[in-house]
């Protein structure tokens, strides 16, 4: 009789992944999902678009006859044998697209990116159609194909620019974001955290920081809403437990924050678990917008920008700032006598108060406001400033007894800055940029803080819609780099609405 042995065969469904790794399931990812979402809506919008553009072409040229004279009998054409040519332009701009990645979803691809994309591709797709209808000899109006150019770039970039904005509307409501976790406390994590916290279109909801520094509770950012914190999770010995207690899908480690070793540790925990990281490289305040990235024979080279304001950019701020200066210094000519009149009238002294300021680059210039104060105020400076106490980059009292009766209302709406106007159109000022320092503050500054001497001082910025005199020096210093490193006319104009409240309710004004 023969024994019949057991034996055991290999289960070929079985997962071969390696001991102590998971594999990172994308799928699972928010922004998978909706990245999956709008790249299925962008195709078949293109496939309509494009048909569409072939059919309002089609009733340009032949129905209402735009363009040359179409002659009778000879360049005219049924709408059936243009739909089947518009059914095989839909196939090359989809094969097109796909194959330049018009369809890929950037977490930070804006409507501007979209621009030369799909100009390009589309182009060549159009081109491909007019080649295959040259072989086939059908030969319609060659006006007919700049409709379909102009029309269809239209129709496709302006369904992206829709999508574009309700993706991040999506991602301010906390619809498709991967939340993300920071390891690290140092300025570079500051930066992340900056960019993260403060720009939605990044898809990213950050869940806190991890560091072993645990006299470090939060750490504070600012962002173009004011200054926003950020909650210690853990230490790093407690990475996998807090990526799996928070869900996490993405954790940042700052290279300069830890030795190789731990940086090791920290990858095996992710790995372990399948969640994605991503290294933040040993760069002094590193910031997204500010890595300038070129190479050299295939070398890469990495830098980072000054946080300022420079080029095209600049120039267009300076002309707005000269336009709106000039025009309020009109408008404004009759209320500054007023207000004269009664500064006079209040106290014994010069109408307006003329203080050296810190300008842009380390100029000194002469600021004007309108007087608050009796004329003995520098004298005494030192000795209010002694009994107060405070930051002496930053000093300000809100009972301070050398301001006068006229000048407590005038500082309360921010009415002691009108005459700055004349600051700004002489060029020494700007409407919107960081608070310029006195010269003794500036003797305190620390490194990172003379990076707010690269900007233009203005007469308002987000130091002062969000908080003003209720801020820490170092927190308005993170407000000033932050709107240097971000600028744009769209921001300086939000700032510039947002200080009509500030001022009306003399929101944190002393």
């Amino acid at each position: 009789m023969t024994e019949t042995k057991n034996q055991t065969h290999p289960d070929t469904t079985t997962s071969l992944a390696l001991p102590g790794m998971a594999a990172i399931d994308s799928a699972r990812k928010p922004s998978f999902r909706l990245a999956l979402v709008l790249q299925s809506a962008s195709l078949i919008l293109d496939a309509l678009a494009i048909f569409f553009t072939f059919w309002l072409s089609y009733e340009l040229r032949y129905t209402y006859r735009i363009g040359a004279m179409v002659p009778v009998g000879r360049d005219t054409l049924g709408f059936t044998q243009w739909a089947q040519h518009a059914l095989v332009a839909i196939i090359f701009c989809l094969m097109v697209f796909g194959a330049r990645g018009v369809y890929q979803v950037y977490r930070k691809m804006t409507w501007g990116d979209y621009i030369p994309l799909i100009v390009t591709s589309y182009g060549i797709a159009i081109a491909g159609v007019i080649l295959f209808a040259f072989f086939i000899q059908f030969s319609p109006s060659r006006a007919i194909y700049i409709y379909v150019l102009v029309i269809g770039t239209t129709l496709m970039l302006g369904h992206r620019a829709i999508t574009l904005a309700l993706r991040s509307r999506l991602f301010e409501r906390g619809v498709g974001v991967d939340h993300a976790v920071i390891v690290g406390e140092s300025e570079n994590a500051r930066r992340l955290a900056q960019s993260l916290l403060g720009q939605s279109q990044w898809g990213y909801a950050l869940q806190g920081f991890v560091s072993n520094r645990e006299d470090l509770p939060r750490i504070n950012v600012a962002t173009e809403n004011g200054i926003r914190w950020t909650e210690r999770l853990g230490g790093t010995q407690d990475l996998a437990t807090v990526a799996e207690q928070f869900h996490i899908d993405d954790v940042f480690i700052i290279e300069a924050d830890h030795s190789h070793d731990e940086i090791d540790k920290m990858i095996e925990s992710c790995r372990s678990i399948g969640v994605r990281f991503r290294m933040v490289p040993e760069l002094l305040q590193i910031s997204m917008d500010r890595v300038d990235i070129t190479e050299i024979n295939g070398l890469p080279l990495i830098g980072v920008r000054d946080a300022s304001i420079r080029g095209w950019s600049a120039l267009l701020k300076r002309s707005m700032d000269v336009l709106l200066s000039l025009v309020l210094l009109l408008l404004l000519a009759i209320p500054t006598a007023i207000l004269a009149l009664l500064i006079r009238r209040d106290s014994e002294g010069p109408v307006f108060y003329t203080q050296t300021r810190i300008g842009q680059y380390g100029r000194p210039f002469e600021m004007v406001k309108f007087r608050t104060m009796y004329t003995d105020a520098d004298e005494r400076r030192d000795q209010v400033m002694s009994e107060a106490g405070g930051d002496v980059r930053l000093f300000k009292d809100k009972f301070d007894p050398r301001i006068t009766r006229v000048g407590v209302w005038l500082r309360k709406f921010s009415i002691d800055e009108m005459p700055q106007i004349w600051n700004v159109f002489r060029g020494e000022m700007a409407f919107v940029g960081p608070r310029p320092p006195l010269p003794r503050e500036v003797v305190e500054y620390q490194t990172w803080h003379q990076q707010r001497l690269l900007v233009r001082p203005g007469m308002t910025g987000l130091w002062q819609v969000n908080g003003r005199s209720d801020l820490s020096f170092d927190q308005m210093v993170r407000l000033d780099l932050y709107y240097a490193e971000n600028w744009s006319l769209w921001l300086d104009i939000k700032i510039l609405l947002r200080t009509i409240p500030a001022v009306i309710f003399g929101r944190g004004a002393y």
